[in-house]
């Protein structure tokens, strides 16, 4: 009965949980897990907190998984196509870190290497956070703008834009103060992250690449998410 339920109203529900992730993500700089050490006094964020967003993250992820009767194939919960996710990951990953780099240099005049003490805390939090935006926003939410943009008989791309723009506007990289900079590597996180699901079929090589990025521009910047004035 319940599996029955499920295959009726478990898209609908899912749908409900995507709604409740986008939520959970605007709350992530109250947690401190927005990006690394987003913090205004430029204290270090409590563990406890964002421990609490990562769980509660991953276990809308799971509901979701167990809501919907196709989460692998209609939203991208899935590893995806392995050979690809790996080569596409890794060329992601080398694209992300070298504009971290020409981005440091351009702005610095050198790499700013934080300190050691501070590379276990940004690298769980690079990868934490990686995983619960791309399963959210390239699997979720991207999942069911492919299906509202194919029952118009649109181009998938325009599903990625969509979901590249929810984003930006959830995760905040568009406010006053905030740098330019940010902007345009979360615009572009989203954008190819989105293209590269759909491109393996699952969202394996999204979240290496964005990983790796943000984690890349910690070392070079000092700072995963918003970098500091020069000097």
């Amino acid at each position: 009965m319940i599996e029955d339920a499920l295959r009726t109203f478990g898209p609908f529900i899912a749908l409900g949980l995507a709604g409740l992730l986008v939520l959970h993500r605007l709350e992530a700089e109250v947690f401190g897990a927005a990006e690394y050490d987003e913090t205004r006094d430029g204290s270090r964020p409590s563990l406890r907190r964002r421990l609490s967003w990562y769980v509660v993250g991953v276990a809308l992820i799971a509901a979701v998984v167990w809501a919907h009767p196709d989460p692998g194939g209609e939203l991208h919960l899935q590893l995806g196509d392995r050979l690809a996710a790996v080569v596409y990951g890794f060329a992601y990953a080398a694209i992300g870190t070298a504009q971290a780099i020409a981005f440091a240099w351009w702005r610095y005049r050198r790499i700013r290497l934080p300190s050691v003490g501070s590379y276990p805390d940004a690298l769980a939090n690079a990868v934490a956070t990686a995983f619960i935006d791309e399963a959210a926003f390239r699997g979720v939410v991207l999942g069911f703008a492919v299906m509202f943009v194919g029952a118009a008989g649109r181009d998938p791309i325009l599903a990625v834009l969509i979901s590249a723009l929810v984003y930006v506007l959830v995760t905040r990289a568009a406010a006053r103060g905030r740098p330019i900079y940010t902007l345009y590597l979360t615009f572009g996180i989203g954008m190819l992250s989105g293209w590269l699901t759909l491109a393996t079929g699952g969202i394996g090589a999204a979240f290496l690449g964005h990983a790796i990025t943000r984690f890349a521009v910690f070392l070079c910047t000092g700072h995963a998410g918003s970098v500091t004035r020069p000097g």
